[in-house]
């Protein structure tokens, strides 16, 4: 029928994410994995680098270069520098191939974000090239790259923790039943580790190295830790308080010289993050570089993952209380299933160690990380391409009770 839209080989699936930006291309699976980074030269506004590229600058830039990261907190922050960074990601993804001139678009957004937010992704990706452009709500592009049964009449729940915001919702027959949205998710607990160590340490680092050293030691439940009990944990993150004021640390000034003049960067060399093995009760510990706030010099700190728990716990306990939100608000029927088949965590926050174990425990329900959870949106996103006759009533889908927090 005429009326009846169809998806050919030259669509495209977009991730677009605060942290990273995924495309996914008809038959060919995802052919793009790159940070969500515009570097611009401030004087005359032209665009440097996209990316990969761009993200390697942060922190690095001379006065008149200025790293931009066009979403924040999972939507749209900088229109134009979003527009120009999707024209480039579509251009970069096309090459020399004619039939992605102008191709169909199906674009992830978060599921709590306003009208005036969505049509703003619309524009950017239309305006960057995008012939027609269809939204699907990040939790259920996830829970569909998951391969949860998100048509059938069972209750499943999906937690997508991104760079900026944390997606929890319960899904069934190919709608959101219930969902809440927190800007709270890695950049904040990136954010979390750069405070804790200018607080603790007076030493500052930069959101790059912060990020670095949660891959590294970053923990959200202790070491061989399995749920038995919410009480166990509580007791045992307080052991690591306080291990985490008395423990060992290796303070050295690397350099001196005179000071005055601009200040270091504290991300102005290489290798800012190196392992140094682990504690006897096999806690990692690592080396951080930054510039010391009291004497304005570099210097060398180390850090353990007892430390780092303790700085990321209120971001943690953000994410716990978002999923409880949901829990209490979901009907009955649904919650019986989720308590038969758990809890699905996708995005980069669920590789955070410990997380699905401290979930567990605070929900007495089983906890899985998805197979590939930092694609799960993006393959989502593209099984929307791929299908789009049978997945086409979960695109735009409006949810039947949302929270949402703001600020």
């Amino acid at each position: 029928m005429a009326h009846r839209k169809s998806f050919s080989g030259r669509d495209l699936g977009i991730d677009l994410g605060t942290a990273n930006t995924l495309v996914y291309v008809r038959g060919e699976g995802i052919v793009l994995n790159e940070p969500s980074v515009v570097a611009v030269n401030a004087v005359g506004g032209e665009v440097i680098s996209v990316g990969t590229d761009a993200k390697s600058t942060i922190g690095r830039t001379p006065s008149h270069v200025v790293a931009v990261r066009p979403l924040r907190d999972g939507v749209i922050a900088d229109f134009d520098m979003a527009e120009r960074m999707l024209a480039h990601f579509i251009r970069k993804v096309a090459g020399n191939r004619r039939r992605f001139s102008r191709p169909r678009v199906v674009v992830c957004v978060p599921a709590g974000i306003t009208s005036v937010e969505r049509r703003a992704v619309v524009e950017a990706a239309t305006t960057a090239g995008a012939r027609q452009v269809y939204l699907i709500d990040e939790p259920m592009a996830a829970a569909i790259g998951a391969g949860l049964p998100v048509s059938e009449p069972v209750g499943s729940m999906i937690v997508d923790i991104g760079g900026g915001t944390t997606e929890v919702a319960v899904i069934s027959l190919g709608g959101i039943v219930t969902a809440r949205s927190v800007r709270t998710a890695g950049d904040a607990i990136d954010a979390a580790i750069a405070n804790y160590v200018k607080r603790e340490h007076t030493l500052v680092i930069g959101e790059r190295t912060a990020e670095e050293v949660k891959m590294a030691i970053g923990s959200a439940a202790p070491a061989g830790y399995w749920p038995d009990g919410l009480g166990l944990l509580d007791r045992e993150l307080e052991e690591d308080l306080g291990a985490a004021a008395d423990g060992p640390m290796d303070d050295a000034s690397d350099a001196a010289g005179p000071r005055g003049g601009r200040e270091a960067d504290p991300e102005s060399s290489v290798g800012l993050v190196t392992a140094v093995g682990s504690t006897p009760e096999g806690e990692q510990r690592c080396r951080i570089r930054g510039r010391d706030q009291v004497s304005g010099l570099p210097k060398t700190l180390e850090l353990e993952t007892a430390q780092i728990r303790h700085a990321i716990n209120d971001p943690v306990e953000m994410i716990i209380d978002a999923v409880r939100q949901t829990l209490d608000s979901c009907p009955p029927e649904p919650a019986g299933d989720i308590m038969d088949h758990g809890i699905v965590l996708t995005g980069g926050g669920a590789l955070l160690p410990g997380l699905d174990a401290r979930l567990s425990s605070a929900f007495d329900i089983p906890v899985i990380v998805a197979d590939s959870p930092l694609d799960c949106v993006a393959v989502g996103t593209g099984k929307c391409v791929e299908n789009y006759e049978a997945l086409r009533t979960v695109m735009d889908a409006t949810p039947n009770s949302y929270l949402a927090y703001k600020g």
